[in-house]
């Protein structure tokens, strides 16, 4: 020995209890993280909800990844003493059954970080689908959901009448809508009529828009926010002094000519506005989409929420000319039953859509409610003065099918 260095046997030996002690560490520490995921299976698995699981997986995911970590440090320091080994001692001066056994030692622990490494593969991948079968399960429970709905929205169709519902849209969204299936012919007038009713504040919405290739604002009827309630044709604008957000019933009527772009607006039968040079001489074009709670931005969609409808509507009509006064005061009082003649309201011409709802209904038996009800009557006054009216309401409702 010179200057007190080991000999080659002994710095061998000191170099493989280094290892095995390193290994016993190394097992010790893979033992732990066994632990730590047996634990964490049993706790993902006892995780509901979405939520649940992608909180579980993301600590599997770290636990698996720090494991790895390990393995990897645990290989680069066995590579690290197997390269000092190759340094220091001459392999050649090694006993053969010495040098065979460190060799075996060494692809032992090699094979085992191999396969502790296909192992946390395996891992990785069950989790991963894992999270995919219970994306393809939520899937496919909202997908049957969806379903469901539309066959109730279908199934709303056994009206006593075909006219007598009314389409609801409760919320201000981008997706909750109607659209009429009949599109319009070329028009020189046009008189539209609807039942509505809303207490959205501020501004009631889009009750109905009809948009052509190239212009999305063909005829829209609309309460932005604090703006009065507008009428656009070809994108010119109305302003239409109405009043409809009380949480009541009430007709609403709108006509217009392309002759000198004359209009009116009347409300529960009443003309309260009328004017003229609306788009004037400009004939309406046909083709289109008619929808029903929503402004179009292009023909057929995108849709603006804060421009959304947010009530009740029914009655839907339609005509290729301007109605006089009389035909929509009766209308108005449910005195006569007038469909349009290019669009009327009739269930099967009517599809809902994102939530929205049709209901039946009959609109002038419940604005009767609703008159009845403004008049802050006893409850018995009430009653008995409702009875009459709506029987009376039904005689004369007869009496007109019946003519």
């Amino acid at each position: 020995m010179q200057g007190g260095a080991l000999p080659p046997e002994e710095e061998l030996k000191a170099t493989v209890l280094q290892l095995r002690e390193t290994v016993l560490q190394q097992k010790e520490t893979i033992g732990s993280q066994r632990e730590a995921i047996r634990e964490l299976t049993g706790k993902l698995s006892r995780c509901e909800g979405a939520d649940g699981k992608s909180a579980a997986g993301a600590w599997k995911n770290e636990v698996i990844d720090q494991l790895s970590r390990t393995m990897q440090t645990l290989k680069d320091r066995l590579e690290s003493l197997e390269h000092q080994l190759r340094a220091n001692v001459s392999y050649a001066a090694l006993p053969s059954d010495l040098r065979e056994m460190l060799q075996r030692r060494l692809g032992d622990l090699e094979r085992q970080l191999l396969s502790k490494v296909a192992e946390l593969e395996d891992e990785k991948s069950l989790l991963h689908n894992e999270t995919s079968a219970h994306r393809q399960k939520t899937e496919t429970a909202l997908n049957a959901l969806l379903e469901r709905v539309s066959e109730l929205e279908k199934g709303n169709s056994a009206f006593k009448s075909p006219d007598e519902f009314k389409v609801s849209l409760p919320l201000r969204t981008n997706y909750l809508y109607g659209k009429i299936k009949k599109t319009l012919p070329e028009l020189y007038a046009f008189t539209v009529c609807l039942w509505l009713r809303s207490s959205a504040s501020p501004g009631i919405g889009t009750p109905f828009s009809y948009a052509v290739p190239g212009q999305a604002n063909e005829i829209v009827l609309i309460e932005w926010g604090n703006n009065p309630i507008e009428l656009l044709i070809n994108d010119k604008v109305a302003q239409l002094p109405l009043f409809i957000s009380d949480g009541k019933w009430h007709h609403i009527c709108i006509t217009w000519t392309t002759r000198d772009g004359m209009w009116e607006a009347f409300q529960d039968g009443e003309k309260l506005g009328t004017g003229e040079n609306l788009a004037p001489w400009h004939p309406i074009k046909p083709g289109g989409v008619l929808i029903l709670g929503q402004e179009q931005d292009t023909v057929g969609g995108r849709f603006d929420a804060t421009q959304a409808f947010v009530g009740e509507m029914s009655q839907f009509n339609i005509w290729d000319r301007v109605l006089k006064a009389e035909d929509i005061m009766n209308i108005a009082n449910c005195s006569i039953n007038m469909p349009g003649n290019i669009i009327p309201w009739v269930d099967n011409n009517v599809d809902v859509f994102g939530g929205a709802t049709k209901w039946p209904v009959e609109t002038c038996e419940e604005r009767l409610l609703d008159l009845v009800h403004h008049l802050g009557l006893s409850p018995p006054l009430e009653i008995a003065l409702l009875t009459s009216a709506v029987r009376i309401w039904k005689k004369h409702r007869k009496n007109i099918a019946l003519m």
